[in-house]
């Protein structure tokens, strides 16, 4: 019996070791009051300036000047993680992802860190970041899934990687047709008490979920792309009820948050041809994007909106960033 109790004791020791590691594991820890930006800037045909230095920005947060405290420029290497979906919906068109997501690391900076993340059913990191690319090709090579989607659960885990990367400049790719399938299952859940004539516009895209990486993306400074396959797209849905067209409209609405709320951009993809373009434009992008950190002069943590403005000496260029952050 004494046997039998120490063996259940030692049982609820390592579970609960288990669950404050599993919680411990989904806090990321930043210095929060120092708040970093990707800034991409351009002329007026579009054309990237890529030689700035830092006294041609101005920042303001709220309307208030603040002082830059760190400039990064267009050359400073990035960690990116490259998020891929393996779900069921991709298996048609696996070689296009494979091929395109090879040009991608292509165009990257030989001192890029690169980390692979595969979703479908699991979510499984293939390779941490690394400058070899070699671990990084057989990556892309070997990827393979089928059954759901865990694109939300895979994107908490790319966070989680790179808060470890330190003062590197961060991104996130990924491509996805954003169906996330817990997430999904929620959103039936929600239009379960409403007739297809309300369910139109009955689902919010943002939630705790969105939120809370969205929070993670502030802290960190992480710039989210992400590359919309068709399949996600409700416009290509084959004779939709009024629900699913709600739910695949939430879903695409989601992945514009996520790149607009980080300062990146949503790539859809309306043919299959076009992926590798885009994930090499991609890849042009992130070179011509600046870094500025800056400790806001309101140092007060009251979870409010605080919108950030960046000019350049210049009036006739145009400035791209993340459009504030809330302040946790």
């Amino acid at each position: 019996m004494r046997y039998a109790q120490a063996l259940l004791f030692t049982f609820l020791l390592f579970l609960g070791f288990f669950n404050a590691s599993a919680q411990d594991d989904d806090v990321i820890k930043v210095d929060s009051s120092i708040v970093r930006l990707n800034v991409g800037v351009v002329d007026q045909t579009g054309k990237p300036m890529k030689s700035l230095t830092k006294d041609n920005f101005t920042l303001y947060e709220n309307g208030v000047k603040q002082q830059i405290i760190n400039f990064e420029p267009v050359a400073a290497p990035f960690s990116v993680v490259m998020m891929l979906d393996m779900s069921g919906s991709t298996k048609s068109f696996r070689q296009n992802i494979q091929m395109s997501a090879l040009r991608f690391l292509d165009a990257l900076s030989p001192d890029d860190r690169v980390a692979v993340i595969e979703f479908y059913d699991k979510v499984n990191l293939l390779n941490d970041f690394t400058t070899n690319r070699k671990s990084v090709v057989n990556s892309i090579s070997v990827a393979n899934g089928r059954g759901g989607t865990n694109f939300y659960k895979a994107l908490k885990l790319a966070m989680q990687k790179l808060s470890k990367e330190g003062k590197r400049r961060k991104a996130i790719v990924v491509l996805t047709d954003g169906v996330d399938t817990e997430m999904q299952n929620n959103d039936r859940s929600l239009l379960g008490g409403f007739n297809d004539s309300q369910s139109k516009t009955e689902i919010p895209p943002e939630n705790s979920e969105i939120t809370k990486i969205l929070n993670q993306s502030d802290a960190l400074g992480v710039t989210i792309y992400p590359l919309a396959l068709p399949t996600g797209d409700p416009a290509k849905l084959a004779d939709p009820t009024p629900k699913q067209f709600a739910m695949y409209s939430a879903a695409r609405a989601r992945l514009r948050i996520l790149a607009e709320r980080s300062g990146g951009t949503l790539n859809a993809i309306n043919r299959l041809e076009e992926m590798s373009r885009l994930y090499a434009e991609v890849a042009a992008d992130l070179r011509t994007l600046y870094t500025i950190e800056y400790q806001p002069s309101d140092d007060k943590r009251d979870g409010k909106w605080r919108e950030i403005k960046i000019e350049v000496n210049n009036a006739d260029l145009v400035t791209r960033t993340r459009q504030g952050y809330f302040a946790r």
